[in-house]
């Protein structure tokens, strides 16, 4: 997840610019799930094949979960008020524990129709034309998925990140079906029907479980990548009248988030210069990371006040 932009752009800007995308990105997945519904559930109708109807299924789970993106993206973006003074982006990791729990539900119901399947086998009718609907599938989920992609690079939304992986499932599921469906047409072999469900319903729950471990992370308030807070560390640390930093916390918050610090400054400046030092600090960190909030504290280099401990303290 790429949490930076150019120093050039200016933080409203890509707020406006993010805002934007994740907007689109949501109108996209919805319109491209409903379209996928009403030409799957033709050819579920027209084929019998338990392979197409996993898709079916799949297809319903995205168009409810591109739903529940709508309104939680659209809710994240709304700018802090009183009563949520942090902002709303967590909102985003809420959708993606509800994605997560409609991808288990779908799931679990396609490993009871597989195995009913392989019970009490039965032959797959018009495969042709379940395997057009998987080829149109594929090509209208890839031009989703790519802009998704697209999206993600700028903003890092954990709420499209979770919409553009199960969606990428979806092509290597309807890749799976097109094999299933010419290997019955070709060899008449039933019961690949039902085991290529089995699959594909292993992986929709391999997906949800990713979903859910994105989403918690935001919600527990879980820290930055190493990367990104060594980046910040760097850049507090190159002003040359800094002499140290510590306690340096981050999380994130939908699209943007929150750092924290302790800027060591020399103990004999004047207030106004300290407080001249960590604004600059403080400019730079927002020019690298231009949806996040930043909080600066001075202290006297070399002081030490006794805090709660909170994991941090050693964290320079």
């Amino acid at each position: 997840m790429d949490l930076g932009a150019p120093v050039s752009v200016s933080a409203p800007a890509v707020q406006d610019e993010t805002s934007r995308l994740m907007r689109w990105a949501t109108y996209a997945s919805t319109a491209t799930a409903l379209t996928l519904i009403v030409a799957k559930l033709t050819a579920w109708a027209m084929t019998g094949s338990v392979a197409v109807l996993s898709t079916l299924i799949d297809s319903l789970l995205d168009a409810a979960a591109s739903i529940i993106n709508l309104w939680a993206v659209s809710h994240a973006l709304q700018p802090a008020d009183r009563e949520h003074r942090f902002g709303h982006g967590k909102a985003e990791a809420l959708a993606g524990l509800g994605q997560a729990a409609f991808i288990v539900g779908s799931g679990m119901l396609l490993l009871v129709e597989a195995v009913n399947r392989l019970a009490n086998p039965a032959p797959v009718t018009r495969g042709d034309i379940g395997i057009a609907v998987m080829v149109f599938s594929i090509v209208a989920t890839l031009l989703l998925v790519r802009f998704q992609k697209y999206v993600v690079k700028r903003t890092g939304s954990v709420a499209i990140t979770a919409d553009s992986l199960h969606y990428t499932g979806d092509i290597l599921v309807n890749g799976s079906v097109i094999v299933s469906l010419l290997l019955f047409m070709q060899f008449g072999w039933t019961a690949l029907d039902p085991l290529f469900a089995l699959a594909i319903a292993g992986y929709l729950l391999y997906s949800a479980w990713q979903i859910a471990l994105a989403s918690l992370d935001m919600l527990m308030d879980r820290e930055l990548p190493d990367g990104e807070r060594d980046r910040i560390r760097q850049i507090a640390r190159s002003h040359p009248e800094v002499r140290n930093m510590h306690d340096l916390r981050t999380r994130s918050s939908g699209q943007g988030g929150f750092i924290q610090l302790h800027l060591e400054l020399d103990a004999h400046l004047p207030l106004i210069r300290a407080h001249e030092i960590a604004d600059t600090v403080e400019k730079s960190i927002m020019d690298a990371f231009p949806a996040f909030e930043v909080i600066i504290h001075q202290d006297p280099a070399g002081f030490r006040e006794e805090q709660p401990k909170f994991g941090s303290r050693n964290d320079r």
